[in-house]
């Protein structure tokens, strides 16, 4: 008689408690492992039951690796786990948190604190869409996004991967969720996992909780507040991702009151797996568990057992996998480990890999790979880039707004570097794990943009790093300077001071004191304007992180589409303001959240 586990007609419960029945203790902690693709051979994926593997920061099969090469990877990894003694398929996971950025070619939208300012759900949910197409077409099967994190404090280092710092707005862009995993039919069980088909991904909604929320916005910090404010802030959007079916969750490096929410019974399993309802799995972030002791990696019994028995069901462990596994093994066979709780992860892991339709299509469909990067994806980018910026200031009399642009100008000065580097245009999380600059994908500069915007007789001029001498031998019509962050992540992107980096200041000053000019800032967040400098700019437009589609700006300021994006988040004054929040009484902003102009100065 066939094992019911490979009988697509038998119910995802069914098949769950028979494969379940078929696995031995080995078997079961593999699948608890996810591990790094270069340590994954042949034989450690078929011998250990290896149950995921990742792409650490970008991590490919080789340098500009188009998404037929990733297939190709993807697929062999998938066909070792078919040859396992149960043929139980991978996940394999990546962080596809603005388009597939790890790939070359790949549509890159804009962060998802430019999303925040479009307030557009429906877009939201279009972006997820496209992203689990192209990211399908890779033979990927499992995404780590959406963060839905509520961000408190721009000084935090992934300030950009949150859609801002309104509970509410984040809750209603969780409708990226649906984009990526589909839409559940009216029927479907409530809080269950789900995904729609071969065009869709595994979700993982993150980092549960409150990791927007740490003290002076230290990443990996110390989140301090009742859990009545931890509810209403930090938990309410997983509360929209679970209903969506999302079918992960996870944890996050931080604290909450001093304990680490990788080791937290009271979050992990009483609030967001019986209280919440959450019926998926739980996975750690990479090498959390090594972060749980002090020194690094130490005490790494007590590390796995106090993770696992609070309810973390999938490790993110990219190398040391088989000292971990190893140490699970006895801490279960010891009864530190309750065989129960292995089960709990272990059925979690398998719904997730049944309803998500790995046992019936493991390998890659070919026929996705023509959507990657194509018209209508980088169209979709192009919209989501016009409705993300935010006009901030138009016109120093505001009866004579600046904006919209005349492509008829003799002649333009560009300067500064972010307006012709795709690299800073894109930020972290793109190719790499902390960014880079340069012309790292395919996609459009904001300096090619403008030069496809304006008239045949109008002149553009880029320098950089304009001189005095630059003003001296030509006159402008107007000048558009584009300065801003360069590409960080996580703890590398921790600031205390807010300044806008590489010159930036004083680029705006020496071009504006000279000519009529337009200041463009490319950053994850807003950062400190000084009070003088900003008299001295005739228009400021936040344009966030734009991904590769720089076209997108010059659609707005030229005058072809109006200006939609409102601020995501607070602008602040003085970072001694910070943290401030809409709902502060001593609420004293440069621009407060949800400020944003049309172009006619009429505030949205």
């Amino acid at each position: 008689m066939d094992c019911i586990y490979k009988n697509p007609l038998a119910s995802i419960e069914e098949r769950v408690k028979d494969l379940l029945s078929c696995m031995t203790l080995e078997e079961k902690i593999g699948q608890m492992a996810q591990i790094e693709r270069t340590v994954a051979t042949p034989s450690v994926i078929k011998n250990l039951s290896i149950g995921s593997i990742l792409s650490v920061g970008g991590s490919g099969p080789f340098e500009d690796a188009p998404s037929e090469a990733w297939a190709d990877m993807v697929d062999g990894f998938q066909k070792a786990a078919l040859e396992s003694r149960l043929g139980i398929p991978l996940l394999y996971g990546v962080d596809a948190i603005h388009g597939n950025n790890n790939v070359y070619g790949a549509t890159i939208f804009p962060q998802n604190v430019g999303l925040g300012a479009t307030r557009d759900a429906e877009l939201a949910q279009k972006i997820g869409a496209v992203t689990a197409l192209e990211v399908r077409a890779c033979g990927i099967n499992y995404d780590f996004a959406p963060c839905v994190a509520v961000c408190r404090d721009p000084r935090w280092g992934r300030c950009y991967e949150s859609y801002g710092e309104d509970t509410q707005l984040i809750r209603e862009m969780t409708s990226i969720v649906t984009g990526l995993q589909g839409q559940p039919p009216p029927e479907y069980p409530k809080n269950y996992p789900f995904s729609a088909g071969r065009d869709k991904v595994v979700a993982c909604a993150k980092h549960f909780v409150g990791d927007g929320g740490t003290a002076g916005g230290v990443n990996e910090g110390n989140t301090i507040s009742s859990y009545a404010d931890l509810e209403k802030i930090h938990i309410a959007p997983y509360i929209d991702c679970i209903a969506q079916g999302v079918c992960t969750v996870m944890a996050s490096y931080s604290k909450w009151n001093g304990c680490h929410l990788h080791a937290s019974h009271f979050l992990l399993t009483e609030v967001l797996k019986v209280k919440l309802g959450f019926k998926g799995f739980v996975i750690t972030d990479s090498e959390a568990l090594d972060r749980l002791s002090d020194p690094y990696g130490s005490n790494y019994d007590q590390c796995i057992m106090a993770a696992i028995n609070a309810g973390i069901d999938m490790v993110m462990v990219p190398f040391r996998y088989q000292l971990f596994l190893d140490h699970l093994k006895y801490l279960v066979e010891s009864g530190k480990i309750p065989t129960t709780r292995i089960d709990d992860a272990v059925e979690r892991i398998l719904r997730v890999k049944f309803v998500s339709g790995a046992f019936e299509y493991p390998l890659s469909d070919r026929s996705l790979l023509d959507t990657v990067g194509c018209n209508q994806h980088r169209e979709l980018a192009r919209e989501a880039v016009r409705k993300s910026l935010v006009l901030l200031k138009n016109g120093k009399d505001v009866t004579k707004p600046f904006l919209p642009l005349d492509r008829k100008a003799n002649r333009i000065l560009v300067a500064g570097k972010h307006a012709d580097d795709l690299g800073f245009q894109c930020g972290g999380w793109t190719k790499t794990w902390e960014g880079m600059g340069g012309r790292i994908t395919i996609g459009t500069t904001i300096l090619e943009a403008i030069k496809d915007a304006v008239g045949r007789e109008t002149d553009v001029v880029y320098e950089e790093n304009p001189s005095p001498d630059t003003f001296a031998s030509q006159d402008f019509s107007y000048s558009i300077v584009v300065v801003g962050e360069p590409p960080y992540c996580e703890s590398g992107g921790d600031s205390q001071d807010l300044k806008i980096p590489l010159g930036g200041e004083e680029l705006i000053s020496l071009v504006a004191d000279r000519v009529p000019t337009l200041v463009i800032l490319i950053s994850g967040r807003p950062l400190y304007i000084e009070p003088s400098l900003l008299e001295k700019m005739d228009a400021f437009v936040a344009a966030w992180l734009p991904g590769t589609e720089g076209a997108g700006i010059t659609d707005v300021i030229f005058g072809d589409f109006e200006f939609h994006g409102r601020l995501p988040m607070t602008w602040f004054k003085s970072v001694d303001q910070l943290p401030m929040h809409q709902e502060q009484n001593s609420y004293e902003p440069l621009f407060p959240f949800g400020y944003g102009l049309t172009s006619k100065n009429k505030v949205l």
